[in-house]
């Protein structure tokens, strides 16, 4: 896990290396510079994680130094295909997963990726042909960005590093409708700020003669399998696989942890490292027993007793993090900076406990995003109701599940049965009256067709939606730390298995994410498995709004600044709005949220417009 960056034509050392060092918190590990003639140069951050000598260093050349790599990522399938790459006779100088990534270029050219179980942005320059190859992983876990400024291709893993290449740093003429469309816009090509494009997950590029021509390599619809009618046999693939996604993931020479919350997916995943353990000798690190949890004591988000139960059911010891915002609070625009996004909570939270991870000499957390959209863990159940519509038994079933996994807290309000039931079937059928059902840039694909409601839902949120915005955020939560995130949920054979399955595989008996339930309670303690209620990793904002952060958000609205600000609509009205909650006439939860995901612009503004341009 690293970070890259590359110029075509070349670029003067200095400059290059200044726009490189933006990405010291991705790479504190190693750095390096190639320039291969006045072609391109490129550069890279090094987290070190596989092959910790120096013989992982990059950009790493073939032996003909015909190819340059700068690779950002991990291929844990890495073993497997060197094995096959020997027996073509290729031999390696490394025993790193970049040189893999290398010869399987050499050998298999852009088919290469088909084979890559993993994570991954890279560029492969080819000096004979004089072009450069791009690729970013089948669901974007890592990122790519890249502009073109008066004639130079530059791309990045981040849009801090192309900074320095832009003449002035301002937003895009696109983000008022990013600010409106926090959860749309990370799958378009669209940025936060002018002249930079994100390079497209899913597909490959070449850059040649002053072009960028990227195509699409992956569609988890050209990828469904044969499945059987049977759920026990459901049960049983899924468990084979989730527990070799985990094996693979867990091969590292540092120690590894996981994020736990006490939640379903975070507790199978480590619950499964510990069986792995166990039963298991491969490349895998020894060194996996380290559980951090984010605490919040006194809020309705806490979760810590859980997490207990599950560190204790596999005899480890936990380290929990409380959660104290004035802690890290200082640092808000620094972090704003690094993150680069807009989001709708804080970071504060997530960027704590990954600092922790960092601290305790963790490098690699086995975390259990993905889970969530291919099942429907939160309030997306009800797109079953359509399916279930002729079905009294099945639609009680979801409304139940859905009301259960609602908080209980005030801040969290809960709907009547009759009310969610009459409010979703109307609003759906206007949808479809009026040709606005899933809206999908897959939507005319046969497999997509074929998928039931509920199953088209998920593989919108999945593929185009909130999970591109939670890869994203993740990888800068983490990065912004120095920490690799792998996620065994996101393992590809995973999510084109369960996009196979119906829907009824999905949830059932009155719980979310049945399947999971069902193939992973072996593993896991029985007050985990067949928990109900779901809280997520989000921030106490209600509670942080009225205590902790009390006087900086009243200070924060009532700033010059802010007022004036171009960015934030509205600003008198979202103050009046902040200072309700502040004085406890708003309790909310989804307004306290509301009201920060208006305030972020202002926030991102201070942190990014104005920081880069004063330096400039």
């Amino acid at each position: 896990m690293c970070g890259i960056l590359g110029t075509i034509p070349s670029t003067d050392n200095s400059k290059f290396k200044k726009a490189l060092d933006t990405l010291y918190h991705r790479g504190p590990d190693d750095y390096g510079v190639k320039n291969v003639g006045n072609s391109i140069t490129l550069g890279h951050r090094r987290l070190s994680i596989v092959d910790l000598s120096s013989k992982g260093h990059q950009p790493m050349s073939d032996i003909t130094s015909r190819y340059t790599l700068t690779f950002n990522g991990e291929i844990y399938n890495f073993i497997e295909i060197r094995k096959e790459l020997i027996k073509k006779g290729y031999s390696f100088f490394s025993q790193s997963d970049t040189e893999v990534v290398l010869y399987s270029y050499i050998e298999w050219g852009d088919k290469c990726v088909n084979k890559f179980n993993g994570m991954w942005a890279f560029a492969i320059w080819d000096s004979l042909k004089a072009e450069l190859f791009l690729s970013r992983d089948r669901f974007g876990k890592k990122p790519l960005f890249y502009a073109v400024v008066n004639g130079k291709f530059i791309f990045a893993s981040e849009m801090k590093a192309i900074y320095p290449f832009l003449r002035l740093v301002k937003p895009s003429k696109d983000f008022n409708w990013m600010k409106n469309n926090i959860f749309l816009y990370e799958s378009t090509d669209k940025c936060l700020v002018d002249g930079i494009k994100r390079f497209p997950f899913g597909h490959n590029g070449i850059y040649k003669d002053g072009k960028l021509s990227i195509f699409r390599y992956w569609n988890t619809l050209d990828n469904l399998v044969n499945v059987s009618n049977n759920y026990d046999d459901h049960v049983e693939r899924f468990n084979e696989l989730f527990i070799d996604a985990c094996k693979i993931r867990m091969r590292s020479d540092v120690p590894i942890g996981t994020a736990l919350s006490g939640g379903l997916d975070s507790s199978a995943t480590i619950s499964a490292m510990a069986y792995i353990s166990e039963s298991h000798t491969d490349y895998a690190s020894k060194d996996w027993q380290h559980a951090f949890v984010a605490a919040f004591p006194g809020t309705p988000l806490d979760e810590s007793y859980y997490a207990k139960v599950v560190a204790d059911n596999i005899d480890i010891e936990a380290k929990f993090v409380d959660i104290n915002p004035l802690k890290y609070w200082e640092n808000l625009e620094d972090y704003f900076y690094k993150f680069e996004e807009l989001y709708i909570t804080s970071p504060i939270p997530m960027l704590m406990l990954y600092s922790e991870v960092k601290k305790s000499g963790v490098t690699v957390t086995l975390d259990g995003h993905g889970a969530d959209e291919l099942f429907s863990g939160y309030g997306h159940l009800l797109e079953a109701l359509w399916d279930s519509k002729f079905s009294f038994a099945n639609t009680i079933d979801i409304l139940n599940t859905h009301i259960e996994t609602q908080g209980d807290n005030a801040q969290f309000s809960r709907s009547n049965k009759l009310s969610m039931y009459l409010k979703y079937m109307a609003k759906k059928s206007i949808k479809d009256l009026l040709g606005k059902g899933h809206i999908s840039k897959d939507y005319n694909h046969v497999n997509f067709k074929k998928l039931d409601n509920f199953s088209q839902h998920l593989y919108v949120i999945f593929h185009e939606t909130i999970l591109p915005t939670l890869l994203r955020n993740y990888d800068r939560y983490s990065m912004i730390n120095g920490v690799e995130i792998r996620m065994p949920f996101m393992d590809h054979r995973i999510v084109t298995y369960v996009n196979s399955l119906p829907y009824t595989s999905k949830f059932g008996n009155g719980y979310t994410k049945i399947l999971i339930r069902d193939a992973m309670s072996r593993y896991m303690p029985k007050e985990i498995t067949w928990r109900k209620s779901k809280i997520g990793f989000n921030t106490p904002i209600v509670d942080w709004m009225q205590k902790d952060l009390k006087e900086w958000f009243a200070d924060t609205v009532h700033d010059k600044s802010f007022i004036n600000s171009q960015l934030v609509d509205n600003p008198k009205k979202l103050q009046k709005s902040i200072m309700n909650i502040v004085n406890k006439k708003e309790n909310r939860y989804t307004e306290a949220r509301k009201c920060w995901t208006q305030l972020t612009p202002y926030i991102w503004e201070k942190s990014i417009i104005n920081r880069v341009n004063i330096t400039k």
